[in-house]
């Protein structure tokens, strides 16, 4: 027997291609077509409807980039059509790209009513089923001209990516608006033989199934007058019907599909255009789940509801009613798809705290899932406040984009840093768009690494991205998977739904311990360093407001601003979109991005300066107001108090040309250069840089990764690099030492100092970057031997190892850390602290002599030219600090130091703190007041030394009861509250646990 299948599936495409699908709509009229141009920024649907447009002519260019124009389609059905079914054909110009990535548009009827978005595979909207003929058809198209970013040539440089540069030349041209007939059966045909000539291609050759599907598809075009398609299209189905009804093997794989619409809250559009990206795809879901009865859609973000709820009311209506069905299913309980790596502690915290209240309050509805299919990896500290949020189960689908390692599961429990365990799902079939194709269903089934235990896997299905969401098309062929041979089994299932079965199935699926580390996309660490700053002082800036306005409200009765708090902290877990955090959105996103944080600092700034002031009273008395969790300087945490003497540090000449800074703690050389030889420990009488080597150092790589350009960072950029050693300029400045150095096109400027009396060397740099596809480093070379160093995580640390024993640590050459990096060997540490830099690398070298050198670099600027081809250029400020002689608690304590700087007042007298903890190790994150406005004194603490503490939490305030709750502030059931006596509340705490308390005002 010889193989007749390329045969056969020749003549399928070219039967589908050239006779059957234009078949499915067989006759058409043309629709009139007028057009008005909005003539900036989109306007209201009302205004819109009511706009006067001009005529248009199929063919004809429009759409200026980041353009809206309003199209009003009329036409009649011709009386011949009656009895048949009639559709809309509207291509605004679509091109065989993915929808959500070049021009789209929302269909209105004339009352406003929304019908349905429309993109390159959803240009129809239906007339009537059936028509009576003679219809008036009037239908108004709000069109999108959003560019074309990511084309067929991608990564190129564009200034499209940004309306302030992009220019008005037209970009599409109207290709096609029809009143036409919609022939079901030919399309029913269509789904058949590209259901079965999919799964036959995924067969084996020998498989007899496989033959058993060649025969009847030959057949069905045997049967199929292509003369005639419409006329026979019926006939040859008639020779699918048996092929198609025989059913799966018990053992067939079993999956879950879900539909999905991954919509980026921005990347290559702005955010004002995902807000129309969100209508437009719920819209089509909506009418989809009206037309479809198995159908379930699933949708994330709360961000995104919200939108829909605000500017898309008559959407929204449509929206409420089908989650009281069922049917349009909340998912992840997050306020958006954040990033996991960059938000801190409490950022992290409040994505979840804000994105299950949000669907809480809306619709009743409690998410159990994190839903995060398309984030950059996972940080360690994140499963236990996925199970703090009251959730127990995380999906994604992102680390199968790993380049060096295949991970070795697809359900598992991910445990994190404190010991918490949740139940891991990827899904094999390795994209969150499935759009039912039989190579996704064999993939998912082929890659399933759990094999003999388990047999269930999700499939998101649905266009994402930029949007469009799930298809009739993919409704159909999940319903002929649904119970078929040689195939996996497909049901449209809720998330939920998905994980109870899972969960049944594999109740002890194997553990993962750790971060979950994307081996990709690197480079998202660094990009666009004001955003990374704007997110950063945005955090502790938050924290700081929250503190000074509890504490005010306490001890003053200051107006808590609840809803200014609860507005800024959601505009700020926004922005921790993954495409916005990590740097990798358009121009326009990150220039919107950065007048956002200074508002949002503007804000935040006043509302401290308010409390502080209601707090400090009227004198003349310096105050210094302590926002961290330790004291610092006699001033103690989330306090106030008159500021002490402190020694100055001695400025000397160094021989051999620089300069010595002596505080009596350390003695730090700068040499001629302005380079860092010497940073001498004199408690511990231990030099810490590497001998022969200098800190301080900048260092300059080439940056042209091989795709991805704002994403990635390619490991042979080490291959190359320009140490920074030739200084233009290296003076004294006050009590520090200021250097100055120019390379390219840019210049650097720094300054060096020690702060009184304190163990660490503050480095302060500026960078007035002109370069181009570059990266800059500034490097630490320490004399330290250790196989392993702490990164700060979310309520805790991780370890890493220096060394690359494995593909699995080599692959780990950038990686993420929050405040403070840290390594030591017995008797002596090392902390790197910084205040908004989050890229790093460390490595280890051993010398002949056998001494170790373990260089721990910061990671500063980048200079990519895709998406935004002026990426970083500009001025940019950084601090970190060297801390030698460093316990893991010391760099725990320098770290937030670094990220809260003292506030001075004048004020009557010092203010007492309004929660402190006598133990360093329990670290207050959080003192506010509760949401519900009760005035209840919420405070979240965490262990972050990573052993066991005991501490007792001490209250400025009479407290008449203490409740243990999750991140929503609600009590938990099994967990007993804690004694209190006279305001005092004792703790015991395991290796990073996180806590809750609320305490209740007498």
């Amino acid at each position: 027997m010889h193989d007749d299948r390329s045969l056969v599936e020749a003549r399928l495409k070219r039967v589908l291609d050239e006779r059957v699908r234009p078949a499915v709509y067989p006759e058409s009229v043309p629709l009139d077509v007028a057009v008005w141009h909005a003539p900036d920024e989109p306007v209201p649907v009302a205004e819109g409807l009511a706009a006067e447009p001009e005529p248009i002519e199929v063919g004809a260019r429009w759409g200026a980039p980041w353009g809206t124009s309003w199209f009003r389609v009329t036409g009649t059905v011709p009386e011949a059509w009656a009895g048949r079914t009639v559709e809309a054909i509207l291509d605004l110009g679509f091109d065989e790209n993915m929808p959500g990535f070049q021009c789209e548009g929302l269909v209105y009827r004339p009352d406003g009513t929304p019908v349905k978005g429309l993109n390159p595979r959803n240009q129809w909207v239906r007339v009537g089923a059936p028509v009576e003929g003679g219809e008036r058809v009037r239908l108004h198209i709000e069109a999108a001209s959003n560019p074309v970013i990511l084309d067929y040539h991608p990564f190129l440089p564009t200034r499209l990516g940004d309306k302030e540069t992009a220019g008005s030349e037209p970009q599409y041209t109207l290709a096609r608006m029809d009143l036409a007939v919609f022939d079901e059966t030919v399309w029913q045909l269509v789904i058949d033989l590209e259901v079965l000539g999919e799964l036959m291609a995924e067969l084996p050759v020998e498989s007899a199934r496989r033959w058993d599907i060649l025969r009847a598809v030959d057949k069905a075009l045997d049967a199929l007058d292509l003369q005639d398609v419409n006329g026979t299209a019926d006939r040859a189905r008639s020779r699918l019907t048996e092929v198609l009804a025989t059913p799966a093997a018990p053992s067939a794989h079993r999956i879950s599909a879900v539909g999905h619409a991954h919509i980026d809250s921005a990347w290559l559009w702005p955010l004002r255009e995902t807000v129309r990206k969100v209508a437009r795809t719920t819209s089509n879901m909506t009418a989809l789940l009206d037309d479809e009865p198995d159908f379930v859609f699933a949708m994330s973000q709360a961000q995104q509801w919200a939108w829909v709820r605000d500017h898309r009311p008559e959407v929204w209506a449509r929206v409420k009613k089908a989650v009281a069905d069922g049917r349009f299913v909340p998912a992840g309980g997050m306020w958006v798809e954040s990033d996991t790596n960059m938000p801190g502690s409490e950022a992290m915290a409040r994505q979840f705290v804000h994105g299950k209240r949000f669907f809480l309050d809306e619709f009743g509805i409690e998410n159990d899932e994190a839903w995060l299919p398309d984030t950059f990896g996972f940080a360690a500290g994140l499963p236990q406040i996925i199970k703090a949020a009251g959730s127990k189960y995380l999906l994604t689908q992102k680390i199968s984009w790993s380049r060096t390692n295949t991970f070795p599961h697809h359900t598992f429990r991910w445990e994190g840093i404190d010991g918490t365990r949740i139940f891991t799902h990827f899904p094999p079939v390795d994209t969150y768009n499935c759009s039912m194709k039989g190579s996704e269903i064999a993939h998912a089934v082929r890659n399933f690494k759990d094999k003999g235990v388990a047999r269930h896997s999700l499939a998101p299905t649905g266009w994402g991205d930029g949007g469009g969401g799930t298809t009739r098309e993919m409704v159909a062929k999940a319903a002929r998977l649904r119970d078929l041979e040689g195939s996996a089994t497909v049901t449209w299932e809720t998330p939920q739904a998905f994980f109870e079965k899972a969960v049944a199935e594999y109740p002890e699926p194997p553990v993962w311990v750790g971060e979950l580390y994307l081996e990709l996309h690197r480079a998202t660490l660094t990009s666009q360093a004001r955003t990374k700053q704007g997110n950063r002082r945005s955090e502790h800036l938050l924290r700081e407001a929250e503190l000074w306005a509890a504490t005010a409200a306490v001890r003053t009765g200051f107006p808590y601003p609840y809803e200014d708090l609860d507005r800024i902290w959601k505009t700020v877990l926004l922005h921790q979109f993954h495409d916005i955090l990590p740097g990798s959105s358009i121009a326009w996103v990150h220039r919107e991005a950065r007048r956002t944080y200074e508002r949002v600092a503007e804000e935040l700034d006043r509302i401290i300066e308010s409390a502080q002031r209601s707090l400090a009273g009227q004198g003349d008395t310096p105050l210094v107001f302590n926002a961290a969790p330790h004291t610092r300087a006699g001033v103690p945490a989330g306090g106030a108090r008159t500021p002490a003497e402190r020694h100055r540090t001695v400025l000397s000449d160094r021989p051999g040309g620089g300069y010595v800074l002596d505080n009596g703690v350390l003695r730090v050389e700068i040499d001629a250069r302005g380079l860092v030889p010497s940073a001498y420990d004199i408690e511990a009488d231990r030099e810490t840089v590497a001998p022969g080597r200098a800190a301080n150092l900048l260092q300059l790589h080439p940056d042209f990764p091989n795709m991805w350009d704002a994403w990635d960072v390619d490991e042979f950029y080490r291959n190359t690099v320009t140490d920074l050693t030739a200084a233009d300029e290296v003076a004294p400045d006050g009590d520090g030492v200021r250097v100055v150095r120019t390379f390219g096109a840019s210049r650097v400027t720094q300054v060096l100092s020690l702060p009184p009396g304190e163990r660490l060397l503050v480095v302060d740099t500026e960078v007035d970057w002109h370069e181009t596809e570059k990266f800059l480093k500034l490097a630490f070379p320490l004399d330290v031997h250790a196989e392993r160093y702490a990164s700060e995580t979310q309520f805790g640390h991780f370890y890493r190892p220096t060394h690359t024993n494995t593909s699995w640590e080599a692959a780990k050459f950038e990686a993420c850390n929050h405040r403070f990096v840290h390594l030591e060997e017995p008797g002596f540490g090392v902390a790197i602290v910084n205040d908004s830099t989050y890229g790093h690398d460390v490595t280890r070298t051993v010398h002949t002599d056998g001494g170790t050198t373990t260089t721990v670099r910061a990671s500063l600027l980048r200079a990519p030219r895709f998406p935004d081809p002026e990426t970083d250029q500009g001025v940019h400020r950084f601090r970190h600090a060297l801390v030698p002689g460093a316990g893991i608690g010391d760099a725990v304590r320098e770290g937030w130091r670094i990220n809260l700087p003292e506030r001075r007042f004048t004020g009557a007298a010092d203010v007492a703190p309004l929660v402190t903890s006598d133990q360093d190790a329990v670290v207050v994150t959080a003192v506010k007041l509760a949401d519900d406005g009760s005035g209840d004194v919420v405070v979240r603490f965490h262990e972050a030394f990573g052993g066991r503490a005991r501490a007792t939490l001490t209250a400025g305030f009479d407290v008449a009861g203490v409740a243990v709750t999750d991140l929503l502030e609600r009590p938990l059931a099994d967990a007993a509250a804690p004694e209190v006596r006279d305001g005092r509340i004792a703790l015991r705490l395991r290796p990073f646990e996180l806590v809750t308390l609320r305490l209740r005002r007498a």
